[in-house]
């Protein structure tokens, strides 16, 4: 039961360090998206892996497990780079309030594929969650487009859910940190592959850029998705992905404290309407059909 206890305020943690994310990607001035994503996963990946070995091999049938961290990597990659050609042809605003669709699918292949039951109570904790989700992306200017960037949007929010659900998934056979290796590391390998193609710089930064990179790596990639993917074996999935969306409020207070950049009301009632459905969802998880 204690370790149930933790998962959750585990998860927030890790969400309030994600919103650092935003931060870090604003300071990594003159990087290209995927060369962000591919140094962000490459200054991970020996830390991640190093803490991992220091636990000891995974065990006998840790290769399913393993397959679903590679598999999440992949998705999480799919997300990333279909967000960022989003933001080519819609606001940020919207092609992230689009993603953060990714909880409702999570929820609803957990009710759909995973048999699991959800209450009313359940079911309105989500939608307050979303709904200050909502609030949060049209107060940094989220409307619709042409449809090209809202698509694409729209399809990264399945690769971020289908990256939570793979986490998930591995969490039930692998430690936090090797499912966080193998995510890490088939996400390096795909970054690697989508960079070479497009055939971007991976250098001749500034200093302060470099900074920025290795922040993502060891305090976004290590830390925050230890504690996410550690959480993730302690709540159910619907409540872990319902969880991340306290990143968007972690981020615009991070925002307001280091870039200055000050909330106005309506991103303090989503911030307000986020942590009552997280805390509404939690009291009323989702819990499995009896057969």
């Amino acid at each position: 039961m204690a370790r149930v206890r933790w998962g959750l305020p585990a998860l927030l943690a890790g969400a309030a360090l994600l919103g650092f994310a935003a931060i870090f990607v604003k300071w990594a001035v003159g990087v290209s998206p995927l060369a962000v994503g591919f140094y962000r996963m490459l200054f991970a990946l020996p830390l991640v892996l190093l803490l991992a070995l220091k636990e000891g091999l995974p065990g006998r049938g840790a290769w399913k497990g393993l397959a679903w961290a590679g598999l999440g990597g992949l998705c999480f990659t799919a997300d990333l780079w279909l967000w960022h050609q989003a933001l080519h042809w819609t606001t940020a605003a919207s092609a992230t309030l689009l993603v953060g669709l990714a909880p409702l699918w999570v929820t609803l292949g957990g009710v759909l594929l995973l048999r699991f039951r959800l209450s009313l109570a359940g079911w309105t904790g989500l939608g307050l969650a979303l709904g200050g989700a909502v609030l949060l992306s049209l107060a940094a200017g989220a409307h619709l487009g042409g449809g090209r960037g809202e698509l694409l949007g729209f399809l990264a929010s399945f690769g971020y859910a289908g990256y939570m659900l793979s986490l998930a998934r591995a969490r039930r056979s692998l430690s936090a940190l090797w499912a966080l290796t193998g995510a890490v590391g088939s996400a390096a390998l795909a970054f690697g592959i989508l960079q070479l193609v497009e055939g971007g710089s991976l250098g001749g930064y500034a200093p302060r850029a470099w900074l920025a990179l290795l922040g993502l790596g060891l305090l976004v990639q290590v830390l925050a998705w230890w504690l996410i993917t550690w959480s993730f074996g302690q709540v159910p999935p619907s409540l872990g992905a319902l969880g991340l969306l306290f990143q968007q409020a972690a981020t615009v207070l991070l925002g307001w404290m280091l870039l200055k950049e000050v909330p106005g009301p309506v991103q303090g009632m989503g911030i307000l309407l986020i942590l009552a459905g997280i805390t509404l969802a939690a009291l009323h998880p989702p819990v499995p059909t009896q057969r």
